[in-house]
């Protein structure tokens, strides 16, 4: 008898909420502070990327101020994957 695949999920540190792995973004801190998308074929959600300026759910993940000019870049860089 097969059985069914395990989803893994996990929690936005946006919204709080548990979600399937796919369905989310990773947003990167790299070792110079540069703060970008990781676009590794996952589904995005706008949403939660505006819920993140909002809220200010980034700054409390990633530890650090995040100025608005990054979030108007993730903001086109995420619209370059969606097209």
């Amino acid at each position: 008898m097969k059985t069914k695949n395990k989803i893994p999920m996990r929690q936005c540190t946006v919204c709080r909420e548990m979600k399937n792995k796919k369905e989310m973004i990773r947003v990167l801190k790299t070792a110079e502070d540069e703060i970008v998308l990781d676009a590794t074929g996952r589904k995005k959600s706008r949403e939660c990327l505006e819920k993140a300026r909002k809220n200010h759910g980034l700054e409390r993940s990633l530890k650090a101020a995040i100025p608005d000019e990054v979030y108007d870049s993730l903001e086109k860089e995420f619209d370059s994957i969606e097209e």
